[in-house]
């Protein structure tokens, strides 16, 4: 599906604007990186403070999911989270497509997530992290095997949806709603997804950070 209007289009990509906005948020987030690296100081001010507020935050949340190991993980939660919020609120500016709005673009992120925990489980213990998917007894694997399969099949799928029809959603109505009332610009609905936006993204990460902390769970 393409807008009926688009602020920035690049030749080839007319038909997937979800690819040119993540470009541009990527862009957008390595010029916010660069500014803030040559301009740090002892007292934070301006992009500095809100950078080092996320990230600190992030890190306490880290730490209380899970456990003292989990900020090693912080390059892939980090990302995940400003590449998220930026595409969720781009929605708001309209005309412009939000990469999450796409199920191509969330599914990469969830498959990622599950490759990850599954190769952080089998570095730390072995084949021994298979157990998970038999049961407590033996006797229960041919019931037990199927029901882990399809549920850790499950959760890249559910994190894919999750995000994309919430996103998709509010990015239709507002549509709608700027033609039925295109001289007033829908502001409750617009403040609503900037609530929603930071929501989904912290259920992803949340969930993120419970698979990688079951991984690394000595149970198994």
């Amino acid at each position: 599906m393409t807008e009926p209007f688009m602020y920035i289009e690049i030749p080839g990509l007319e038909h997937h604007p979800h690819v040119t906005y993540t470009w541009v948020i990527m862009i957008l987030l390595g010029i916010a990186t660069f500014v803030v690296r040559g301009s740090i100081s002892m007292i934070p001010t301006g992009l500095q403070n809100l950078f080092e507020v996320i990230i600190v935050n992030l890190a306490d949340f880290m730490d209380q999911t899970i456990g003292h190991n989990g900020r090693r993980f912080m390059p892939l939660i980090g990302t995940l989270t400003l590449f998220i919020v930026c595409s969720n609120l781009i929605a708001i500016v309209p005309g412009c497509n939000p990469p999450t709005s796409n199920i191509n673009t969330n599914l990469g992120m969830a498959l990622t997530v599950m490759l990850l925990y599954h190769t952080v489980g089998l570095r730390k213990h072995g084949f021994a992290y298979f157990k998970q998917f038999m049961g407590p007894v033996w006797w229960l694997v041919p019931l037990m095997l199927p029901i882990e399969i399809i549920s850790h099949i499950a959760r890249p799928l559910t994190l894919t949806m999750r995000l994309f029809g919430n996103i998709k959603g509010e990015d239709l109505v507002m549509l709608v709603l700027l033609f039925l009332i295109p001289l007033l610009l829908p502001l409750p609905m617009m403040a609503f997804m900037v609530f929603t936006s930071i929501l989904q993204t912290l259920v992803f990460i949340l969930l993120t950070m419970v698979y990688l902390q079951g991984a690394l769970s000595d149970e198994h």
